[in-house]
């Protein structure tokens, strides 16, 4: 595979993601976007990126900020600035999806999404935003976003969540499950005992953040589940 860094514009702003491509050329796969953690772009979207190449995919992580947080407060402030501005954020997700359709390799008829924490809300809105999406897989997504709305959800949906996440809830993921169904979306919820918020997160544990821990056997078997997943949908 290669990767290469990609900077794009997204309504006035310069923004630079993280491109994987198959190495082989003419080669067509699947393209897979990778929406990162409140944090900004940094290492854990840009593995997972690479992660999805080694698995044969194509694979775009975008940049929602144009920087990194370099506080837990900055992050803060940069994700609730894109929550409350709906329109931007999707006008920044899109922008992604469309560099992803761009890569060398990408068959632009198997397109899904994965994303992390703020990034996980992201690939749900994406599926009431787009109809390009196949598949999306959220892995530890805040869900008190995914309100009661009528725009037709599509595409398949995976969300992976912590059993002892202190950000979602058990009614935040009964709310989740019952708009799913009332929508009648082709969706499914793997809960995880023992696992936190930011379970995929390597560096998480290094913040002291009550309820906020990696644990190693969430990450390998979610990943594992979305991998069947994306062969189901894809067959790949």
């Amino acid at each position: 595979m290669k990767t290469r860094s990609i900077s794009y514009d997204a309504g006035g702003k310069k923004l630079t993601g993280y491109a994987v491509e198959p190495a082989t050329a003419g080669r067509f796969v699947p393209g897979i976007l990778v929406c990162h953690q409140g944090g900004g772009l940094t290492e854990h979207a840009k593995l997972h990126a690479r992660r999805l190449g080694e698995l044969g995919y194509a694979a775009f992580a975008l940049d929602m900020y144009g920087e990194v947080a370099q506080s837990r407060e900055q992050a803060m402030s940069l994700l609730t600035n894109l929550r409350n501005d709906p329109p931007l954020w999707r006008a920044r997700a899109l922008a992604g999806l469309e560099v992803l359709k761009t890569l060398d390799g990408v068959d632009t008829e198997r397109l899904g999404a994965i994303g992390y924490c703020f990034g996980g809300q992201t690939v749900l809105e994406l599926t009431r935003s787009s109809t390009e999406l196949s598949a999306v897989v959220a892995f530890h997504p805040g869900l008190n976003d995914f309100a009661v709305d009528d725009r037709p959800v599509t595409g398949r949906i995976m969300a992976c969540l912590g059993a002892d996440d202190p950000l979602i809830t058990p009614e935040a993921r009964n709310a989740f499950a019952a708009e799913m169904t009332r929508l009648k979306a082709d969706w499914q919820m793997l809960v995880y005992g023992g696992a936190g918020h930011s379970f995929t997160d390597l560096s998480v544990d290094a913040f002291r953040i009550p309820g906020f821990a990696y644990q190693e056997r969430a990450h390998r078997r979610s990943w594992a589940a979305m991998r069947d997943f994306f062969g189901e949908v894809f067959g790949s």
